[in-house]
């Protein structure tokens, strides 16, 4: 076999691309399209060495996160993935990490900022920058390398639960401030990660915002102007502003076609019009629910089949559906063409991003990453900046402490400090 030039670190990444494809199977190919998510319980499979071994036999494309494990177990799991993948499998390509951080990493323990609805309220690109920036190498430090952030979804009907997660109603402020939030994760404006700095992804594309009754996941039935100039123009904004590294389809469908078998949307729009050339991800379980909720595939492989012509990169959470590649390339209904490019573009991010040549996580530097008084300070100054005052009846504040001595907190609130979803 030829000397291994994927592995040299001192060549440009289309010239690792290019040897490093030619040597994978098929089915080390489909597995860096395929997912895992990290053990919630003592009985997951990759708690176990030979259920862990037959999963990663021919590698992995992403390992998703367990939002509630203790972040020096969280390291220790990453650490154990990260090795057998390098050690054990034939060519040694190492995983994208993912983690959510919509407002602060989605972990125990962390740090956590205004949520998006409250930091949009401060009509600051600059500090929205550097808060994104902070929580950016505070995810880096525990190993992630991809987050399932921003959102930049308009939110127009405020019976939609997840209007909290968005930067409001108004697409030119979305997409500004969403710059912003890519610019901070990603460490620059070109679309390069700078060192200590991790991969965007912007979600959900498109019209999740306004669903049908604000019904989560409803049809997004709109006319294409309403599309253009309202839901899709923060996607737009962003990518010609920031690169962010991949984009995340949405679970609605648009008149009757869901985003996740959507061409049009994913292949004609972001990539022919956009020129969009990063990865597109899956929401969770957004091919399975091709099969089991919108019912426009009867089975996973057919599922797999319209999501990946679509142009949907990566399944997430488990890849269960995108296993079913090998046998649509083998029967010929994917090409080997389209599966290779494919499979370069999560190759090049994995270059980019310098995973192969990554030493293993440090968990006490990632203890030192969080609550420290920068962190704290930062927060501080995002909260005070993205407090709204609605209304000053008879100049109540600032509070005269000499006038009032006692002070009733009252609502759920008053017990417990809730700090969003994501948190």
């Amino acid at each position: 076999m030829t000397p291994a030039l994927y592995k040299n670190a001192k060549l440009c990444t289309a010239a690792r691309v290019a040897d490093l494809l030619p040597r994978m199977t098929l089915e080390e190919k489909v597995a860096q399209l395929r997912s895992a998510r990290e053990p919630t319980s003592a009985n997951d499979a990759l708690n176990h060495p030979a259920q862990m071994a037959t999963l990663l036999q021919h590698g992995l494309g992403m390992l998703n996160p367990a939002f509630d494990t203790p972040q020096d177990e969280t390291i220790a799991f990453r650490n154990r993935v990260q090795r057998y993948l390098a050690t054990e499998t034939r060519l040694g390509i190492p995983a994208i990490i993912l983690d959510e951080a919509h407002h602060g990493v989605l972990a125990p323990g962390v740090d956590v900022f205004p949520h998006g609805l409250a930091i949009a309220s401060s009509w600051n690109p600059d500090l929205i920058e550097r808060v994104y920036s902070l929580i950016a190498t505070q995810a880096r430090s525990r190993g992630t390398h991809m987050v399932l952030a921003p959102v930049v979804d308009v939110a127009r009907d405020p019976r939609w639960g997840r209007t909290g997660e968005t930067l409001g109603e108004d697409p030119y402020l979305t997409g500004t401030l969403g710059s912003a939030m890519v610019r901070g994760f990603q460490g620059s404006c070109n679309g390069t990660i700078a060192p200590g700095h991790v991969a965007a992804t912007l979600k959900h594309f498109t019209g999740h915002g306004e669903s049908e009754g604000g019904l989560n996941q409803g049809p997004a039935n709109h006319s294409v102007r309403v599309l253009r100039e309202i839901h899709m123009e923060p996607f737009r904004l962003c990518i010609e502003r920031a690169r962010p590294a991949a984009v995340m389809a949405a679970y609605c469908d648009i008149d009757g076609v869901p985003c996740h078998a959507n061409p049009w949307l994913l292949r004609d729009v972001l990539r022919g019009e956009w020129r969009f050339t990063g990865l597109i991800v899956s929401d969770w379980f957004g091919i399975d629910q091709l099969w089991t909720k919108h019912r426009v595939a009867p089975t996973e492989e057919a599922a797999a089949l319209r999501a990946f012509q679509a142009g949907v990169t990566v399944d997430l959470p488990y890849g269960v559906n995108y296993a079913h590649l090998v046998a649509l390339v083998r029967k010929h209904q994917i090409s080997d063409t389209a599966l290779d490019a494919a499979v370069a573009s999560v190759l090049s991010l994995k270059f980019d991003l310098g995973l192969f040549e990554e030493a293993a996580i440090d968990v006490h530097n990632a203890r030192r990453a969080f609550g420290g008084p920068e962190a704290r300070a930062l927060a501080l100054e995002a909260a005070s900046a993205s407090m709204v005052l609605l209304k000053n009846e008879g100049n109540l504040l600032p509070i005269d402490k000499a006038r009032y001595k006692t002070i009733a907190v009252i609502g759920p609130m008053a017990a417990v400090n809730y700090l969003g979803d994501y948190s």
